[in-house]
């Protein structure tokens, strides 16, 4: 069988209406239909959908149970196996184009067999990920134990950029707080989605320390003592995730805080200036009311200078109020 072989820019998943599929052997190769063979070790990639390996694995016997998981989009991540078959369903994150501060989780499943090993996922984008990160670190030598973990870690890893990510719009976000034009509703939004990420990423990574553990602890012992190390590094990793996870849903509740009262601070400051502005007219308006009584005898309208006087006892007065006001900082 020929191979067309991979150089540098993965072909589009879709083409022509067909599936395409990627395979790891000597080099990564893509294909639109590719050859299951029985006893060669090879390393699938391809949509969930794909009608190739759909058959091959009902012509293997795989399990209904197993395909429903997959199929299933509300599928928790998980591990199952039987005496031939092992399936691994985790959640890869995604950016939504909602909002920035927004990843939603996709399902992904790897099905491990004897000498084979499928990704398989809806989305384009998460496979040509995912293979071209593999790609990277892949030896025609590695086992499907280590080519598991590999995957296992790039999964992880991706994880981790996305946390160590919204760290710096965090930061970002904190500066925008104590901008001059600080837009209340675009920020109270950011981190509304900041929340939900983060508070997925912590759940899932709980799930997914489970997960890694009992496909760790169901390796024959020889590959267990093998990657024992590997799989010690991908612990702490998600121990990472988790900790920083709530870490971080910690410090949106604190920029939650710190926007509410920044905002309730400027709005104390308007309310005091406009009581302060209010006090200086408070005396002015006193004034202005008794000279505007109908009494008959008022001596200082028969006054030559009475409008003058009036006039510069107001001036006297605001200044006077506007002077205290702004030795206690009012304004």
């Amino acid at each position: 069988m020929s191979y067309k072989p991979f150089l540098g820019i993965l072909a589009p998943l879709h083409k022509t209406g067909r599936v395409a599929m990627y395979l790891l052997s000597d080099k990564l190769y893509y294909q639109e239909a590719i050859t299951i063979t029985p006893d060669e070790k090879q390393v699938i990639f391809t949509h969930l959908n794909n009608p190739i390996v759909s058959r091959w694995l009902q012509e293997n016997d795989f399990p209904e149970t197993f395909l429903e998981d997959i199929h299933n989009e509300d599928q928790s991540i998980a591990y199952e196996q039987n005496n031939r078959f092992k399936l691994i369903v985790l959640k890869y994150f995604t950016r939504d184009e909602e909002d920035e501060l927004l990843y939603l989780d996709e399902n992904v499943a790897i099905i491990i067999t004897e000498n084979k090993l499928f990704f398989l996922s809806r989305n384009e984008h998460i496979i040509k990920n995912v293979v071209s990160h593999l790609y990277k670190r892949f030896s025609p030598e590695d086992s499907l134990e280590y080519i598991t973990y590999t995957v296992l870690d790039i999964i992880v890893d991706h994880t981790m950029h996305i946390i160590e990510s919204l760290d710096d719009k965090l930061e970002a976000i904190e500066d925008q707080i104590f901008a001059e034009d600080v837009e209340e509703k675009e920020i109270q939004t950011h981190l509304y989605f900041a929340r939900r990420t983060l508070n997925r990423i912590a759940k899932l990574s709980v799930q997914s320390n489970d997960v890694v553990n009992k496909v760790y602890n169901h390796f024959p012992m020889e590959v267990r003592k093998t990657l024992k190390y590997e799989f010690i590094d991908l612990k702490e990793h998600l121990s990472y995730l988790i900790n920083e996870s709530k870490t971080y849903l910690d410090r949106t509740g604190y920029l939650q805080n710190l926007l509410m009262g920044f905002l309730s601070n400027r709005m104390n400051q308007a309310m005091q200036r406009l009581a302060a502005i209010s006090l200086i007219f408070l005396p002015l308006t006193f004034i202005v009311g008794n000279y505007g009584m109908n009494f008959k005898n008022m001596p200082e309208l028969n006054w030559k200078y009475g409008y003058f006087l009036i006039w510069g006892l107001n001036i006297l007065i605001a200044w006077l109020i506007f002077k205290w006001l702004k030795k206690q900082k009012w304004i």
